[in-house]
């Protein structure tokens, strides 16, 4: 009896010690001085050094505005996964300080991972650069400053397809559009566009107000030479296609 006993107490410690253990290379990392409008991103990569398989059930942000993705398969003994987190600086200059938390069968079933930074805006990056430095950048030229739908129906999601070039050095990058009617955004997430290399990137514009139409667009990059705005004009109507009815002896019949 007193065998078994320890045979089943060896058993309990062992499954107890049987279990993933997560390791981060780091915990923190310090953005330093990021350019408004960018999507500042980094990885933290983790290894299991544990004996048994680890599983991430969930990583939350402290805000809306870092998006959090993880590895998905389980990582076995011995191999490493990675937390990537994005923080959208668009509209946010000033410091920052967030937190990614990460949820998991580990032994340690819950990490905070941190990123902190200063958002600077294009004229406070600008004023930091040598002319050497803001030559280096990548800039974005438009085709055309502005853009006329014509007229569109209320309710509708007319798409604007405008050409863009780049003209600097590096990867254009074009993250967010901004405008003061909350209502132009981009129909997919542009493709970063190489030197000297054009694109067509699409606006999709969905304006309610019936009426003459005038949005002044923001689009942000990471081209440190300044905003890039563009002009959409519209005139809106409550119907584009007028009733096919007409109204006889005071009632309404259709057309024969």
């Amino acid at each position: 009896m007193r065998i078994a006993s320890t045979l089943v107490l060896c058993m309990l410690a062992l499954a107890a010690r049987a279990q993933g253990v997560i390791t981060f290379e780091s915990t923190d990392h310090d953005f330093g001085k990021v350019p408004e409008g960018t999507m500042a991103t980094y990885e933290f990569r983790f290894k299991n050094t544990g004996n048994q398989p680890i599983v991430i059930a969930n990583a939350q942000a402290s805000c809306g505005c870092t998006t959090p993705e993880w590895t998905k398969a389980p990582v076995l003994p011995g191999k490493s996964g990675v937390i990537k987190a994005v923080y959208n600086s668009a509209g946010r200059p000033g410091v920052f300080a967030k937190t990614v938390t990460v949820m998991s069968n580990a032994s340690e079933a819950s990490k905070v991972l941190s990123l902190k930074g200063t958002v600077l805006t294009k004229e406070e990056l600008r004023a930091t650069l040598t002319p050497a430095q803001l030559a280096s950048s990548p800039k974005l030229v438009l085709e055309r400053g502005t853009y006329d739908f014509g007229r569109i129906e209320a309710g509708t999601q007319p798409v604007a397809r405008i050409g863009v070039r780049n003209t600097g050095p590096k990867d254009l990058v074009l993250t967010t559009v901004s405008s003061p009617c909350y209502c132009v955004g981009y129909r997919a997430v542009p493709a970063p566009i190489k030197p000297g290399q054009s694109a067509v990137v699409e606006l999709v514009y969905s304006q309610r107000a019936v009426g003459a139409a005038t949005e002044v667009v923001t689009l942000d990059s990471n081209d440190m030479h300044g905003d890039t705005k563009l002009t959409l004009k519209a005139n809106v109507v409550k119907d584009l296609v007028p009733t096919s009815l007409v109204k006889e002896s005071g009632s309404s019949v259709p057309f024969k």
